[in-house]
């Protein structure tokens, strides 16, 4: 039974729209038995893409209330599921994907074996094409690096993502932290990730994080900035998050730096260039470049431009103005969705998942109402 239960619960995974892809090893059912008992993973299959309260759920279960509003916290506060609470109003709990979910929920409970298995799933569960279409994180430009004269969108600029943030909190990077711990990381700051919203909620209440106010978000992103790392918000316009990465530890990065060309990749409205006749081979933006899109050649500046994610890192820094960031053509541009609800849903269409998706839920309410019918 149980080895039959974590394979319906890695379909039902892979048929949320960030994907749990089989492989042959079957790493994919190592992972879902490190981190679900078999009773947690059977209770994870009756809850579907919409926040749900605890009868609803109940009635689809051989659970009374309490005992399933008992797991149901537990296995949110585990980071298996997601919670949302609102002011005066029963919390609601509905399935949450892999990546970006789960996974990052365990900042504060890895170990070596779960860290091997993700390195050993990352190939499989990063497919290139889909994030080509639908990315779950795009790439944004450090204030500093902005022409004054270059017109950028609000939700193009990492701090006026964050002044339009009323609820923000800080956490350690999880791979910068994985990393680490397998003997691999790097020096650069570890608490870096801003998340913003009810997410925020979750992550103080579950103590995977702190809460901070404008002020220190801003800070944090000027110690990332100096520190050399990449500016990734969620992919939507009202981005919930901001990831502070680095290309020796970040899942994405590290990925995204196998490809040949990362530009066709990543979802970015900018582009670096290069004055190779203005540059004094000081070196720095060698040092900052996170996709070694940068090299000297005869002592001169030459930038590989299928490389460049255009985070602006090497402009910030280049004290002779030799690297500037412009604007990609507006055929290059990258649509940015509205809200999170809206990117998952591309991300599940580009995957195939939407019926899926939807006749999932329809089952599941039909089972609440039948359930409810019955008692």
């Amino acid at each position: 039974m149980a080895k039959d239960i974590y394979k319906k619960l890695a379909k039902h995974l892979d048929n949320l729209p960030g994907g749990f892809p089989s492989t042959k090893s079957g790493v994919e059912l190592r992972i879902l038995r490190r981190l679900f008992t078999p009773e947690e993973a059977d209770l994870a299959l009756k809850l579907t893409v919409l926040p749900e309260e605890v009868e609803a759920i109940s009635r689809r279960t051989k659970l009374d209330s309490d005992e399933t509003a008992k797991r149901l916290e537990e296995m949110a506060r585990k980071g298996l599921i997601y919670r949302i609470e609102s002011e005066g109003k029963p919390p609601k709990y509905m399935t949450l994907q892999y990546v970006i979910g789960i996974w990052e929920f365990h900042v504060n409970d890895l170990d070596p074996e779960l860290i091997n298995d993700m390195d050993e799933y990352l190939p499989t569960l990063f497919d290139f094409e889909t994030w080509k279409k639908a990315p779950q994180l795009r790439t944004i430009p450090v204030d500093q690096s902005i022409p004054v004269e270059l017109e950028v969108m609000p939700y193009e600029k990492a701090e006026e993502l964050v002044k339009a943030k009323e609820k923000i909190a800080v956490a350690p990077c999880i791979c910068r932290r994985e990393r680490s711990m397998v003997g691999e990381g790097c020096d650069k700051p570890l608490e870096s990730c801003l998340i913003f919203g009810r997410g925020a909620d979750y992550y103080v209440q579950n103590g995977l994080g702190r809460s901070i106010n404008q002020k220190e978000a801003l800070e944090i992103l000027k110690e990332a900035d100096n520190a050399g790392l990449v500016f990734q918000p969620g992919n939507a316009q009202q981005a919930g998050n901001i990831c502070c990465c680095c290309g020796c530890c970040c899942g994405v990065l590290r990925t995204i730096k196998r490809h040949p060309q990362p530009t066709s990749i990543v979802s970015s409205a900018f582009v670096a260039v290069a004055d190779s006749s203005q540059c004094d081979s000081c070196g720095t933006c060698l040092e900052r470049c996170q996709m070694e899109a940068l090299s000297l050649d005869d002592e001169k500046v030459i930038h590989n431009i299928d490389r460049c994610i255009g985070c602006g890192l090497c402009v910030s820094t280049c004290p002779t103005g030799a690297l500037t960031l412009e604007r990609k053509p507006e055929s290059e541009q990258p649509k940015v969705p509205k809200n999170w609800r809206e990117a998952l849903y591309n991300l599940a269409k580009e995957r195939g998942k939407i019926g899926v998706l939807s006749r999932s839920v329809i089952k599941a309410k039909s089972k609440s109402a039948r359930f409810s019918t019955s008692k």
